[in-house]
This record gives C-alpha cells, structure tokens and sequence, in this order.
C-alpha cells in the first residue's frame, strides 16, 4: 500500500472529519441508501461474536463531496446492544459523528482488504472495518474507499 493511502486507510481518527478536511470548499453529505433491520452476512457476525441468524440494525450510506461519492459505508449494530440508541434517527447525519464524540469510545483493531465493496457498481482500491464499543453498545463499520475518491485527491491506484 502507498504512503498516501495508508495515511486514509490506517487512520483511527472520524473518516468524517477528514473527508471534510481533504473536500476543501466541496460539499459533505452523507447520502442514506437502506437502513432496516437484517441478518448480517457471516463474517459480520463474527465480527459481532454474533450467531449469522441473528437480526442486527443494518445501515448503508455513500459519504458524498458535491454529491459525488467518494466512500461507501455499511454499520452492522447488534439489536440487544442498541441499549435506547435512536441510531434509526440518524438520517443523512453521519454515525461517525455521534460515535467519536463518545467520552469512552474503544476502536477495536482495523481490518483491511484489497477487495472490492459489496456494493453495487462500487469499486475502489480498499476496505477497511473495525468493530466500535461504547459501554455495551457495539457497532461494526465497514468503509469501502472509491475509485472516485482516488481519483479526485490523485491518489495512487495502489
């Protein structure tokens, strides 16, 4: 992996707060493209330590520069672990922004891979996922970093 993209890929920091940051004067948004509750796929679960027949809150979201998607993102939360969170509320807000203002948030290890989203016509260089903990509550973020997004900061492919 280049420098450049192991800057963005290895960050522990709010995605958020830095997509913003490297958009200059463009426009953040979080697009909304399914919220529902699901089964989560099997690595997901284990990911959880949840049994794959397991309903869990599922939440996927293009995080958008002028309307152009740069990332896309997919939330797995575990419903006995929602503990009165109204992420449902959520909307076109960011999860990132609620989560990093938790006082006693604990990122679990990154994952990254190579590989390409599980999104529709979604490509891009890497993934990345780490598994989120604020007292009980626990939410796994996938992020998918897109080929829109290498190609506006002229990034490397690789």
């Amino acid at each position: 992996m280049s420098p450049d993209w192991w800057r963005w890929v290895a960050s522990r920091d709010s995605l958020t707060a830095r997509l913003v940051a490297a958009g200059g004067q463009r426009d953040f948004r979080v697009r909304l493209l399914d919220q529902r509750l699901g089964r989560p796929h099997r690595d997901e679960a284990l990911a959880l330590g949840l049994p794959h027949t397991r309903l869990a809150w599922l939440r996927e979201v293009a995080l958008c520069l002028d309307e152009r998607p740069w990332v896309m993102a997919r939330s797995v939360v575990p419903l006995d672990g929602l503990h009165g969170q109204r992420l449902e509320g959520l909307g076109e807000r960011s999860l990132g922004s609620w989560l990093f203002r938790q006082p006693d948030l604990v990122r679990g290890p990154l994952e990254v891979a190579d590989h390409p989203a599980s999104f529709p016509a979604a490509r891009g260089p890497w993934a990345r996922r780490s598994v989120f903990r604020h007292r009980r509550f626990a939410v796994l973020v996938q992020e998918y970093f897109l080929d829109s997004m290498m190609d506006d900061l002229g990034l490397p492919s690789r």
